[in-house]
């Protein structure tokens, strides 16, 4: 179903979101996103659009924090500036004539365009109910404080640990999942019983995703300077990061990554005990988060036949294993042993590692800070 159908369905249905701004978020989602563009529109009317503009302003973060052109000071003068607008504290006008024109050259120019209109998509946040509002101020600003800690501390030999590899994921993805799940358990009535065990689960959903992702970016992350994997775990094995080119490294990093590999996998374990807890009748919410889990999968077993692969190409996911996981979850999607099933075959051969799904001490730490 395409965007624009959905959006006039919306309309149909009584829901406020017919307008310019409206039509400008579905058409830079496009532009800004190939794998949340494909899923955040099979998510019924109400929830698309907040989801929507949840991505895009995680993507206006992230846009600041990757900028190599900007200083740490800046980034982190822009991060409050952004947060001010979120937070209705100052104009979004401000923030965008601000940051536009410093903007380096290696900004897509959807991503550009995206700062540019950063009013037209707070409009969007600030028309949302309270509820979906609060969601959204509080992942924006949770994940800024991360992102402003960790902006100076990038360095091409990682993070020191997993626990503080975990501490990373949480910032930029654990709080994603915690607020997905706030805006699902508003938008579905039958969740809420379900609330605590969804919310024990929503961070290690986020960190399978984002260790997927750290782990096919190695070599993208290293050009800018940065590496997130954990240096003590490589270390044991006699190797220094900063001193790895890619496809360098031999059996000890492959043998560091298919210890990351399991870790990954079993937070995505994780992730489908997730969407098992979402009722079978709320398909387009159990699709949108099968297609990013099933994604993840696949990813992680080319990472696994290549760990010491060259380009993030070698280990990219076909646009034909794209258009087959959203065929193949879509049939299942409403029944729970067929999915087990599925990733079960899905996942089979992968190094497996279960992770608690209470999770570590220091992300509930964490998540009592940012409550308050």
């Amino acid at each position: 179903m395409c965007v624009r159908t959905e959006l006039l369905r919306t309309s149909r249905r009584g829901v406020r979101v017919i307008s310019s701004d409206d039509a400008y978020q579905a058409k830079i989602l496009q532009g800004v996103s190939r794998t949340f563009a494909l899923t955040i529109p099979v998510l019924p009317p109400a929830l698309y659009r907040a989801v929507a503009n949840a991505y895009l302003l995680c993507r206006i973060a992230d846009t600041i924090e990757d900028d190599a052109g900007l200083t740490f000071d800046e980034k982190r003068e822009y991060s409050r500036i952004f947060l001010s607008a979120v937070q209705r504290e100052i104009a979004a006008d401000d923030f965008a004539q601000t940051l536009a024109p410093r903007l380096a050259a290696h900004n897509s120019e959807a991503e550009r365009d995206l700062i540019r209109n950063t009013p037209r998509v707070l409009r969007i946040t600030h028309s949302l109910n309270p509820v979906q509002q609060a969601a959204l101020a509080r992942c924006v600003r949770v994940m800024i404080d991360g992102m402003v800690f960790y902006q100076g501390q990038e360095t091409l030999d990682g993070v020191r640990d997993q626990v503080e590899m975990d501490r990373y994921c949480y910032y930029v993805a654990g709080v994603v999942g915690e607020m997905l799940t706030e805006l699902f358990c508003e938008f579905c009535p039958a969740l809420k019983p379900r609330r605590a065990a969804l919310f024990k689960l929503a961070v290690s959903f986020g960190q399978g995703l984002q260790m997927t992702n750290i782990l096919k970016d190695i070599w993208d992350d290293r050009a800018r300077g940065a590496c997130w994997l954990p240096r003590g775990g490589f270390e044991a094995r006699g190797l220094r990061l900063s001193e790895i080119q890619a496809g360098q490294g031999g059996p000890a990093f492959a043998e560091g990554m298919q210890a990351l590999i399991g870790i990954a996998e079993g937070h995505l374990q994780n992730a489908l005990r997730y969407t098992l807890q979402i009722p079978s009748q709320e398909a387009g919410i159990r699709k949108f988060c099968l297609w990013a889990l099933g994604m993840a999968v696949l990813t992680l077993r080319k990472l696994h036949d290549n760990p010491l692969y060259v380009s993030g190409q070698d280990v990219k996911i076909s646009r034909r294993s794209v258009k087959l996981t959203v065929a193949v979850t879509t049939l299942c999607a409403r029944h729970n042993l067929l999915l087990k099933g599925l990733f079960q075959v899905a996942s089979w051969g992968l190094p497996r590692i279960e992770i608690d799904a209470n999770g570590p001490t220091y992300i509930k730490g964490m998540e009592a800070q940012h409550a308050k």
